[in-house]
């Protein structure tokens, strides 16, 4: 019985001086050692992360500020438009694998006879609880799921999605998933 006592009260000290959130802006995961950030709450919003020469990362802590600045730091890539929200970075008018020019990036749509690539942006459409769009870095891809890291969702920083390929035509089966840029 004191055992038992011993490992309640263990249990109970450990949650209790355990923070279960991580401090706002502190990190949480990284890919390629660029590190995601806790956001706190999808809506919070931190200002603007803005590199020494002027350009335009993102709003703190927000997924398209994780995504911008993955690809300012791995690749050097700055976006000619460098702004806009999640669901904006992806343009419905372009044809499949199109060059998309607001964004300096190859464009693929979801529902193709190819997948995405580690490295690459995927992007979420809008939805009712969220309007503006969501976007990961795709970081892992088998033939059977396609894993992405993303900030500003809780501390879920990864999210892994089924990948079904029919008759050689591979669908992400995430409805939201409008589709990815590439660097090329």
């Amino acid at each position: 019985m004191n055992k038992i006592k011993l490992l309640v009260i263990c249990c109970i000290s450990l949650v209790a001086f355990t923070s279960i959130n991580p401090e706002v802006g502190a990190p949480i995961d990284n890919l390629d050692g660029i590190p995601v950030y806790y956001n706190g709450n999808i809506a919070n919003v931190f200002g603007r992360n803005i590199t020494e020469d002027g350009y335009n990362l993102g709003l703190k802590y927000q997924c398209v500020e994780f995504v911008k600045r993955y690809y300012f730091e791995k690749y050097q890539h700055r976006m000619p438009d460098s702004y806009g929200h999640a669901k904006d970075f992806f343009l419905s008018e372009l044809g499949d694998k199109g060059y998309n020019h607001e964004r300096g990036l190859m464009q693929y749509k979801n529902i193709r006879s190819y997948t995405p690539q580690k490295g690459d942006i995927l992007i979420f459409n809008g939805s009712s609880e969220n309007p503006f769009g969501h976007m990961g870095i795709v970081s892992k891809v088998t033939n059977e799921h396609v894993e992405i890291i993303q900030q500003n969702w809780g501390t879920k920083t990864r999210h892994k999605m089924k990948l079904v390929n029919y008759n050689d035509i591979f669908t992400i089966a995430d409805f939201n998933v409008l589709g990815w840029l590439r660097k090329e």
